[in-house]
């Protein structure tokens, strides 16, 4: 499936298959902060996203805390993938199934994306799918695993991508590369929504004036602070001139900062912020849409719907008909 150009909105999108490979003693954080996104991205766009869970012997695993599960499907009868999510834990020294584990995987078209999280890079490293490759994994195994397997470029970044394999280590780091998969794939506005139902505090809290937002607390200090000048000025929207004075930047740092940390420049980020805002109105409030329109920064209704039709690709009418 062909990537989406960043400009374009993500409804809708074709159907896109994901296979979860699942090793014993495997991180449930890192397991939802990979799939969660997703599940966002389907939701909001009503699209076929689907996943099924494998695992190395076909056989019930269980996390690191305990929990069991069983695969949806023998590892042999996967099938093809859009995305495939290799998740291992403690026990990634353990080769017993990586026969089937290279077989399934050599199956793959060269247009699936494999990510590996967690301790999963080393499994790819021993099937030699990273000799030669930049990879990173969790941050406590990055001596042994350079040491381990000399033929793979080790980094200490947070994730990497190095064609069809990506890497990462830790659950936070998870979440930045599906973030960043989706907004390749599926666009900006898509990563948005994801981005905001997981990093962001946006919820309608009592007393709360206008779009209460709080970054991650690994995102820069700066970046919350742009943030927040941005979410306290939904109804009176500023210039990013302003924005850059109040947070004491010049405008080409901000800009810079902000592509950097989330793949799109202030403005844009600003008017999604506003987007967003306006969606939860029509879904949650019975303002009509033009009181809506001008709490959110719009000049009226019909500006309104014509932003978030461009932005988001559907009638922000339907919402409301929808709730």
């Amino acid at each position: 499936m062909p990537i989406l150009p960043k400009s374009c909105p993500y409804l809708p999108m074709p159907d896109f298959n994901v296979t979860i490979l699942l090793s014993g003693s495997f991180s449930n954080m890192v397991l939802a902060c990979l799939l969660e996104p997703l599940r966002v991205v389907r939701d909001r766009a009503g699209a076929g996203i689907c996943w099924k869970i494998a695992t190395e012997a076909d056989t019930e695993v269980s996390s690191s805390s305990g929990i069991k599960v069983s695969p949806d499907t023998r590892l042999a009868d996967a099938g093809p993938a859009d995305l495939v999510f290799l998740i291992s834990g403690d026990k990634f020294r353990e080769g017993n199934a990586l026969i089937a584990l290279r077989r399934y995987l050599s199956s793959l078209t060269q247009d699936c994306t494999i990510i590996a999280a967690d301790t999963g890079a080393w499994k790819l490293a021993m099937l030699g799918c990273l000799d030669g490759r930049s990879a990173t994994l969790h941050w406590q195994l990055l001596d042994e695993f350079a040491e381990t397997f000399p033929k793979v470029r080790v980094l200490s970044d947070r994730f990497v991508k190095d064609g069809r394999f990506w890497t990462c280590g830790s659950a936070s780091a998870a979440l930045d590369l599906i973030l960043n998969y989706i907004g390749d794939r599926f666009g900006q506005a898509a990563a948005f929504d994801a981005g905001a139902m997981f990093l962001h505090d946006n919820a309608r809290r009592s007393g709360a004036s206008g779009f209460d937002l709080t970054l991650a607390s690994s995102a820069p200090h700066q970046l919350k602070r742009i943030i927040r000048v941005m979410s306290e000025a939904l109804e009176q929207t500023m210039t990013i001139a302003d924005i850059a004075r109040a947070v004491n930047m010049s405008e080409r740092s901000l800009h810079r900062l902000v592509v950097e940390k989330l793949q799109m420049p202030p403005g844009k980020y600003y008017l999604l912020m506003r987007l967003d805002r306006a969606r939860q109105l029509v879904l949650f409030s019975d303002l009509s849409l033009n009181d809506i329109a001008l709490r959110c920064g719009f000049a009226g209704a019909s500006t309104l719907i014509r932003s978030f039709k461009a932005h988001r690709g559907v009638d922000l009418r339907s919402l409301r008909n929808r709730g």
